[in-house]
């Protein structure tokens, strides 16, 4: 919000307490035509010097309905005019020198952000050093832009959250109204028979405003009102306290259905009047205060809303509905501790109020209480049982502890209920996904793509669900889709490359593995999958320039230490191609490819001894590994150990006899 519009809300506000005070004033003075006169000039002039001019015209329209041909007031009618029209072309110039000012600013980020697409395509031809500058520039707007996607995401999410919880408070709202009106018709039931009469009149009066704000005749609603107000009957304060208040709500429901039209404004101002007067009326009327927390709360006005919710509680402590919105200006102003006890109450004092249990399970995830909020959702649900956001929080939290059938579960039931709900559909994906279920996951990522088609994150979900079930054509396609939306995503550009190189397109897997290592110098698994391609394709020094990066990242990689053995084997550097396969074995000691490497090169090292443990290791590990076995009994021939040369490779071919070195087994057993 600008300054400018804050200024003019805090005008108006200030504009409706001086009316409630003039309108008490102007009541309470009474006691002749004459003075009546002279007191409502001097407000109205006050009003004018204040710059209230339209509170000023107001009164000075009365006094003219009664006398037109009122001087004083005529002249300080024309004088009230003048001055409001000016001050009007003064706010009117300044909201266009603030709305050109907010459009420039807008365009030159639309610029910036132009610009830094455009360069995007000039990091191929750059230095190494420059692309990587350039790189990590870009990737900075990638994050920019993916924090922008996530706000936007939440923000959907949450007005589809607030719209439910609006639901569910319309109809507390109107069990509230039926309390009230039952307690007021037992209080009306003791008056006498004149009094009644008159009450209900009133009474009907109310009713009819309110109805003319459903229909939108706003002006019908003000006569109605005006009217009901008009007639209260004497002493009666404690009633007209209700009256006012009923009016002030009603006018907030009409600010409402139009917040940002000129009858929903001035439905504002009118709710801010009466709710002021329902107070100054009657002292223990709990509805006006809560109005006015709830167009402080409208209004982003945190601690204002919490004061006057605060005051509705105090006067009316079993109201649950008072003690929610009062928890949910406490969140909006970060009082989470404060929040989480409003919830609890309100829930307390209704225990199937749904959207308090939602809400309070929401406070305790920000409090890092994940299992009592994963009660408080519980709860939510037990209450209403279609609650579909209820169920896709549950979700998340079960994802978040593993449970990933119960997770699945929670997803389901969002989707039974809200079945084009995205987030659940994506979160569900992914929850499958990681569990293995590929299919299921490949099925609800379609879901949600046929939804939003463009949208990154899924595609790239997508995309990897379809590596893992071998459709490698298929993740190419949806990889790409992701790296378009999404150019400076790494790890997007990452799985385009293991997209491309699992269906054999190695010129566009090198591509995106480059680009993903420029991108986040970091990222090991596109330098190690570099390295893997270039050894693979015989060229070990450029594998070698890679897998070192990698390396010096993330020394105790697997994958990282497996690929340098490799090269270095490939080059005959021995004493490197031990150190890196014991690193690797390290990791994943039960992996027989990388010991049977190890064991060879012992052997290239001429370390027959080392050799022949880590083959006798790995025949430990498995009895039915023939080379193994073989390649035991070459090396304890080299050792000089004929007997256990002898008993290895005969043993080998009593037990494989068609093994593929049939011949060079029987060879060496020959010449032992």
């Amino acid at each position: 919000m600008s300054d400018n519009k804050k200024k003019l809300i805090a005008a108006a506000v200030a504009a409706v307490l001086l009316i409630a005070v003039g309108g008490g004033l102007f009541v309470a003075l009474g006691g002749g035509a004459a003075k009546q006169r002279a007191n409502t000039l001097a407000l109205a002039k006050e009003y004018v010097d204040r710059g209230e001019y339209q509170r000023a015209l107001d009164l000075l329209d009365k006094l003219l309905i009664a006398d037109a041909q009122d001087k004083d007031a005529r002249a300080l009618r024309d004088a009230a005019i003048d001055a409001k029209r000016r001050s009007e072309g003064d706010r009117a110039a300044a909201e266009e020198a603030a709305r050109k000012s907010d459009e420039k600013n807008v365009n030159t980020a639309l610029d910036k952000i132009g610009k830094a697409v455009e360069s995007v395509s000039k990091v191929a031809t750059q230095s190494p050093e420059a692309a990587a500058a350039e790189a990590a520039r870009q990737a900075q707007a990638e994050d920019a832009r993916r924090r922008a996607a996530e706000e936007a995401r939440a923000k959907a999410e949450a007005e589809a959250a607030r719209k439910a919880e609006e639901e569910a408070a319309r109809k507390a709202a109107a069990e509230a109204e039926a309390a009230r009106r039952k307690a007021q018709e037992e209080e009306l039931a003791r008056k006498s028979k004149e009094l009644q009469d008159k009450m209900r009149i009133v009474n009907d009066l109310v009713a009819q405003g309110k109805k003319a704000i459903q229909d939108k005749k706003y002006s019908d609603a003000d006569k109605a009102f005006d009217e009901a107000v008009s007639r209260v009957p004497d002493g009666e304060n404690r009633f007209q306290g209700q009256k006012l208040a009923e009016i002030a709500d009603s006018y907030y429901d009409g600010f409402k259905g139009d917040p940002d039209g000129k009858d929903g404004q001035e439905s504002l101002k009118n709710s801010i009047k009466f709710a002021r007067e329902a107070i100054k009326a009657d002292s223990s009327q709990a509805l006006p205060h809560f109005t006015l927390g709830r167009i402080n709360g409208d209004l982003k006005q945190w601690d204002n809303a919490i004061a006057e919710l605060k005051e509705s509680t105090r006067l009316d402590p079993k109201n649950y509905l008072y003690s929610f919105e009062l928890g949910r200006a406490y969140f909006n102003a970060r009082k989470f501790a404060d929040a989480r006890q409003a919830f609890e109450t309100s829930a307390a004092l209704k225990s199937d109020f749904e959207a308090a249990w939602y809400n309070l399970g929401g406070t305790l995830r920000v409090l890092g209480k994940r299992e009592e909020a994963l009660a408080a959702y519980r709860k939510a649900v037990a209450a209403k049982s279609d609650y579909a956001f209820a169920h896709r929080e549950i979700g998340r939290l079960l994802a978040a502890k593993g449970d990933a059938k119960g997770a699945v579960d929670a997803f389901g039931k969002a989707l039974k209920y809200a079945p084009n709900d995205l987030a659940s559909l994506r979160e569900l994906g992914a929850v499958l996904s990681s569990g293995g279920d590929y299919p299921a996951a490949e099925a609800s990522f379609a879901k949600a793509l046929a939804a939003a088609p463009a949208d990154d994150q899924t595609n790239y979900n997508m995309a990897v669900v379809k590596i893992a079930l071998g459709k490698f054509d298929e993740a190419l396609s949806y990889a790409r889709k992701a790296v378009a939306a999404a150019e400076s995503n790494a790890v997007y550009q990452y799985t385009l490359g293991l997209a491309a190189e699992s269906a054999k397109d190695l010129d566009t897997a090198i591509a995106a593995y480059t680009r993903a290592a420029a991108l986040d110098k970091n990222y090991v698994k596109p330098r190690a999958n570099l390295g893997a391609i270039y050894l693979a394709n015989g060229f070990p020094d450029r594998a070698l320039d890679f897998l070192i990066e990698a390396y010096n990242i993330d020394p105790k990689s697997f994958e990282v230490n497996n690929n340098l053995g490799a090269a270095y084997q490939r080059k005959e550097l021995w004493d490197k191609t031990v150190e890196h396969y014991e690193r690797a074995l390290a990791v994943e000691p039960k992996n027989g490819t990388v010991r049977m490497n190890l064991a060879r090169a012992y052997v290239g090292a001429g370390n027959l001894a080392r050799a022949r443990d880590a083959y006798i290791e790995l025949v430990k590990l498995d009895a039915s590994n023939w080379d193994a076995m073989f390649e035991l009994g070459k090396t304890y021939a080299g050792l000089g150990d004929a007997a256990s040369a002898k008993k290895q490779l005969q043993e080998l071919l009593r037990r494989k006899s068609d093994f593929s070195r049939k011949d060079e087994a029987e060879r060496i057993l020959s010449g032992l």
